[in-house]
């Protein structure tokens, strides 16, 4: 009876005991200076590799306050006092700290920096500390602060924050944040989800996305490492087999036997012949002079006799090699083990692929409107002077230079880009309408009909010009910037996007085309110039004055190459080689195209500039081929439509 009564007593002594541990344990975890005391070694001397841990325990405590204290502890904002221990925030600055305490956030005095310990975690636990960060960032009523959040998981996530993300979907109000939300959510799922089933179904999701993301997402399924075994493993996710000669060389196939430990690695030479001058004793190995061992069959046989005396490591003969080739398999085998996941991802990625192709294939097309834009604008003025004159003008491409450094004078003096822009395509015409008929006026209309001496009288008239830009401007490159709404592009996915600079581009090219078509069509200007184009002598004869039409015409297909050259000043380097860069293109559109039509001068930079981005984009790495190859086609071109694809009657058509 006395030993049932102080076996109770022990056990209530102990309970007691127990319960007061466990509610000084609770009174301890009730705030979160006590929960820092703990984990205060980690946390003043933290580093990437630790951070981590020391963070879930911070969160396992259950304290409040712990999410306020990790924002203040990447951003330098933790104070440690020594002499009791304690955690404080202050400011990341010297001298005389202001210190708040953690718990209440009340300040509870001062001190200087000198007698405390500034936490400044490196840039590596910073990052694993903003990383922990996200989950309440996700959820945070500023809606620039879950962006963020969702941009820092966008570039780096890991499967702890797939669930605190899928919880914070169903609350978001953002409409374009709950999208991304979303779409990150199955991403993650496709690497971290619970169930193959789940990882599967947002894997199909993906189906036709042409976003690198999940193209990314859906490699890492499909990565693949090579392994060779006797024969082909059933519990492996067997990628596909490979074939020695085919899909990998012997020399690769042996050192990959070697790896595994089916067969010594393969013999260097220069290791071999080491090997054997090491093993020379009294001028011989294994009995063989050196003076003989001249030849590569005779070092073989020296170093196959001392491998057979152990001396040296064993080597593979070729046909011993050929029986391990024919006795292994070699295969690749995926780092996802499961079938299904795998599958489900091969066939996502072949819609994904076949997308892709179709993207690109418009964004071919659209970077080949873009440069036809460009060449029909640096072509169109040299289309009507040409048509209309028959003068051939190697100082054309400098009119689209004076136009580029035209546009560079006016935003001296107009700082407002848009303004200057707006400034510079009227006076770019109006200075190279005028240069355009000074030229007419004192050369041009001297030489006409001379066209070798008119060639010849252009091109010095372009030398002379580049060099007077040159004395004026100097040699190296001047800026010619695109008002900041012309700024970046028009994306539509990761594949298919346009800069607005071009569209721009695109939009002058439409307008000049349609403005040019009705002057030449239902203007009295237009109906003698087509005159004098087909017929100069009946149009003299009913009053039209040639000389007069030829100078206008030179002027405005001058003032058009003035215009061209500021907008091709936007995104070209502007100095005084830029029109020249141009020529060679210009007199292939309009030799394509067919001389003095302007639809024909259209379609010959539609034909000139999408053929050459095709040919870029099977060899991007050289742009002197495409322009080769261009010039190849041009010839071969024009030797079945001599008069290019839309030709003239009269004077445009004469051979």
């Amino acid at each position: 009876m006395f030993e049932s009564v102080m076996r109770f007593f022990i056990l209530c002594f102990f309970a007691a005991g127990f319960l007061s541990i466990a509610d000084h344990s609770q009174a301890i975890a009730s705030d979160l200076q006590s929960v820092l005391a703990e984990n205060s070694k980690s946390i003043e001397r933290p580093s990437r590799l630790t951070v981590g841990k020391t963070i879930n325990k911070l969160f396992d405590s259950g304290v409040n306050g712990v999410p306020n204290f990790l924002k203040r502890w990447r951003d330098k904002q933790v104070w440690f006092r020594k002499k009791d221990r304690k955690f404080f925030f202050g400011p990341d600055e010297r001298g005389e700290i202001k210190l708040i305490d953690i718990d209440t956030g009340k300040v509870v005095g001062s001190a200087s920096s000198r007698i405390l310990k500034q936490i400044k975690p490196n840039s590596g636990v910073r990052s694993v500390i903003g990383a922990a960060l996200v989950r309440f960032q996700l959820s945070d009523p500023d809606p620039n602060v879950r962006a963020a959040a969702l941009q820092t998981l966008e570039r780096n996530a890991n499967a702890g924050q797939l669930k605190p993300l899928r919880s914070s979907i169903p609350s978001e109000a953002d409409p374009v944040l709950k999208s991304r939300k979303e779409r990150l959510e199955r991403l993650l799922t496709i690497s971290f989800g619970e169930t193959p089933e789940a990882r599967i179904l947002a894997i199909e999701h993906f189906k036709g996305d042409v976003g690198i993301d999940v193209r990314a997402a859906l490699n890492q399924l499909l990565a693949t490492t090579m392994a060779v075994a006797v024969t082909l493993p059933e519990d492996k996710n067997i990628a596909r087999k490979l074939r020695v000669d085919v899909d990998l060389s012997r020399g690769e196939a042996h050192a990959r036997l070697a790896k595994a430990g089916f067969a010594p690695p393969p013999l260097d030479k220069i290791a071999r012949d080491a090997a054997i001058i090491s093993k020379a004793v009294d001028g011989q190995v294994e009995g063989i002079p050196l003076s003989e061992l001249n030849t590569e069959t005779a070092r073989m046989e020296a170093y196959r006799a001392l491998a057979i005396a152990g001396a040296v490591p064993a080597f593979l003969s070729s046909n011993e090699l050929d029986t391990l080739l024919n006795t292994h398999v070699f295969f690749e085998v995926y780092a996802e083990p499961n079938r299904r996941l795998t599958d489900a991802a091969l066939d996502s990625l072949e819609s994904i692929n076949l997308t892709v192709g179709l993207n690109q294939v418009i964004d071919l097309s659209l970077d080949g409107i873009s440069l036809a834009s460009i060449y029909f604008l640096a072509a169109i003025g040299l289309a009507i002077t040409f048509g209309v004159m028959r003068v051939i003008n190697m100082a054309h491409g400098e009119f689209i230079m004076m136009g580029a450094y035209t546009g560079y004078v006016v935003q001296q003096f107009i700082t407002d880009y848009t303004l200057s822009i707006v400034v510079a395509l009227p006076l770019a015409f109006a200075v190279t309408f005028a240069v355009g008929v000074a030229m007419e006026r004192l050369v041009i209309r001297h030489l006409m009909h001379r066209p070798l001496e008119t060639l010849l009288a252009t091109f010095g008239i372009s030398i002379a010009l580049q060099q007077l830009a040159k004395n004026i401007f100097g040699t190296q490159a001047v800026p010619l910037t695109a008002p900041s709404w012309l700024d970046g592009s028009l994306i539509f996915n990761d594949i298919v996007s346009i800069s607005y600079i071009r569209i721009a581009i695109f939009v002058l090219a439409a307008i000049f085309c349609i403005s040019l078509l009705y002057i030449l069509r239902k203007t009295r200007l237009g109906l003698e110039v087509r005159t004098v184009t087909q017929n100069p002598s009946m149009a003299s004869s009913m009053g039209i004055n040639p000389d007069r039409i030829n100078m206008l015409t030179f002027g405005l297909g001058s003032g058009i190459a003035g215009i061209a050259g500021v907008a091709i000043g936007l995104f070209a380097q502007v100095t005084s080689e830029v029109g020249a860069n141009y020529i060679v293109q210009s007199f292939m559109t309009v030799v394509v195209g067919g001389v003095g039509s302007i639809v024909g001068t259209l379609a010959g930079a539609g034909m000139i500039g999408s053929l050459q981005k095709v040919i870029e984009w099977f060899n991007p790495s050289n742009t002197l081929a495409a322009q080769t190859y261009m010039i190849i086609f041009v010839i071969i071109f024009i030797q079945f439509r001599p008069r290019g694809i839309i030709a003239l009657k009269g004077r445009a058509a004469e051979g």
